[in-house]
């Protein structure tokens, strides 16, 4: 007989997509619907993993991302979060916006003018989900707070915690998106296109920045990134859309070959293994 056993917290999804479907609204002026941006998608995020979702400009990537945040809902299927470790997921639809907050946080692109904002004020928000807009509001001219400080110190940005959030450099303000996701003590961290607009030495900085936090506080990622190379490196599983659906999941080495080059990215190309770490990398030669 079979032995029975309860299931472990890495058995668990954190955060699933079960045939998620999704299409923007029609435009005023539009006669027709525009089509559907995702169709059916699958998608279980386990703890502790760090999932590369690829694929070329305007396939889903950032809709999905905020389909599992919850910031949009899904036409079609279901996303689902679990409320707490350890336990199933369930309906995202039954739980109330602070209560994602307090598992899930998002990092976007960019971010608003913020003309005025110190570093700490800015990071400060991420507490809203725990402390509610009145303890934001009552923090807002004190002392920044043990986890704000603990998210500042966390990306390095400790010492800047007076400084107008408008005088960050590009790469400061990365960090400091971070901190502010970091202050809301939330498992599970969405990263849209984090390396966007930095250069070469601060795409790896903030990576290994990334990968180091996901270790030391036991996060779960789920990041954009366009870098083939980069997202090899960095991620244990790499997702890739193609025509709103997912096309390849699977480890790095499992799923990038020649024929996902073609398939998602409509380039004929080469993946070879790097001779010094043994990573998988794409050469590129053409369009199709």
């Amino acid at each position: 007989m079979t032995e029975s056993r309860s299931p472990t917290r890495a058995d668990t999804a954190l955060l699933q997509a079960d045939g998620v479907g999704y299409r923007y609204p029609r435009r005023r002026g539009e006669s027709a619907a525009p089509p559907a941006v995702l169709d059916g998608v699958d998608l279980a995020v386990r703890p502790g993993e760090f999932v590369a979702v690829l694929g070329m400009n305007g396939c889903g990537k950032s809709t999905l991302l905020r389909l599992l945040a919850g910031e949009l809902t899904p036409d079609a299927g279901t996303v689902r979060l679990s409320p707490a470790d350890d336990v199933a997921p369930v309906p995202l639809s039954g739980l109330s916006r602070r209560a994602v907050a307090r598992r899930v946080a998002v990092v976007h692109q960019s971010l608003p003018p913020l003309p005025g904002l110190s570093v700490a004020a800015f990071v400060r928000q991420g507490r809203y989900p725990h402390e509610g807009a009145w303890g934001a509001l009552r923090r807002s001219t004190g002392a920044p707070g043990e986890q704000v400080e603990r998210a500042l110190d966390a990306v390095g940005l400790v010492g800047d915690v007076h400084r107008p959030l408008d005088e960050l450099s590009g790469g400061e303000r990365q960090r400091a998106r971070l901190a502010l996701a970091l202050a809301q003590s939330a498992p599970v961290l969405l990263l849209d296109e984090p390396i966007a607009h930095l250069d070469v030495r601060h795409q790896l900085q903030m990576l290994a920045l990334i990968d180091e936090l996901r270790r030391t506080l036991d996060l779960t990622v789920v990041a954009v990134l366009h870098e083939l190379d980069v997202a090899a490196r960095a991620a244990t599983r790499l997702v890739a859309l193609a025509h709103g659906r997912v096309v390849a999941n699977g480890a790095p080495a499992d799923v990038l070959d020649a024929a996902l080059l073609r398939t998602v990215y409509q380039v004929r190309g080469r993946v070879v293994a790097d001779a010094v770490t043994g990573r998988p990398r794409c050469l590129v030669d053409e369009p199709v």
